[in-house]
């Protein structure tokens, strides 16, 4: 692939407007500039990506197998997978392929503002924002609202969640193949109070559309996999 195809690549684009939108320090992005960010994710595929919904691949395995092509294979996936494509201080980029049934539990994304795009299959997202907040040293808990609550299918729009807004919590349950774009802003870090914190909901009969969550630990069920991108350079600024 020569230099002028990696610069109109789809992920450079995104990376392009990611550097100029989240590089703005203590100001937070505009409408239009998340707008602009949602446009890009939306005309963006998997083959963009480097990975190809069927391939040649064969049967599942618990890694990826590449096809011919030297691209990953989405349906060759058997635990979730994520495919690292880049990370600053500022934001990342990555992309989680699921096998069928594969579920990402209940988590947040502190202080954070973030772009997903579905690239291919059908999941269910479940997402609340805090209502009221109690963290006291140990775990933290209280009363949140549900934001989304269904069954999404490829194509439809990119998402886009905000620090208490649009579903800070959320959880995917992959109903077929799929595979999620995900953009970060900040990404997360430990070492600057950004880990990533798993929760339980506990519906309140008496209150719909509302839930009570409670952090947990990791679940020992959970296995995410790695990846590599094997998709379009990324010329960085």
């Amino acid at each position: 692939m020569d230099r002028t195809m990696e610069q109109n690549s789809k992920i450079q684009l995104i990376y392009d407007a990611c550097n100029a939108v989240f590089s703005q320090k203590d100001q937070l992005p505009s409408f239009q500039q998340i707008q602009w960010l949602r446009n890009l994710l939306d005309i963006t595929s998997a083959i963009d990506l480097g990975i190809d919904e069927f391939g040649l691949c064969g049967s599942p395995s618990t890694s990826p197998k590449s096809t011919v092509e030297g691209l990953i294979c989405g349906q060759g996936v058997r635990n979730i997978t994520y495919i690292h494509i880049y990370e600053c201080d500022n934001f990342s980029m990555g992309v989680f392929c699921f096998p069928a049934g594969g579920v990402l539990p209940l988590h947040d994304h502190p202080g954070m503002t973030v772009l997903s795009k579905l690239l291919y299959g059908s999941v269910y997202i479940k997402a609340y924002d805090w209502v009221k907040v109690v963290n006291s040293g140990c775990q933290t808990f209280g009363l949140a609202s549900r934001a989304v609550d269904g069954i999404f299918k490829a194509p439809c729009e990119a998402s886009v969640l905000f620090p208490r807004s649009g579903g800070n919590i959320h959880s995917f349950t992959a109903l077929t193949p799929c595979a999620i774009l995900d953009v970060l802003s900040p990404p997360y870090s430990e070492e600057f109070g950004r880990p990533s914190t798993y929760f339980s909901d506990f519906h309140i009969p008496s209150l719909p559309g509302y839930a009570m969550l409670e952090e947990k630990d990791l679940p020992d069920d959970l296995v995410v996999t790695g990846a590599p991108y094997v998709g379009p350079r990324i010329n960085v600024a």
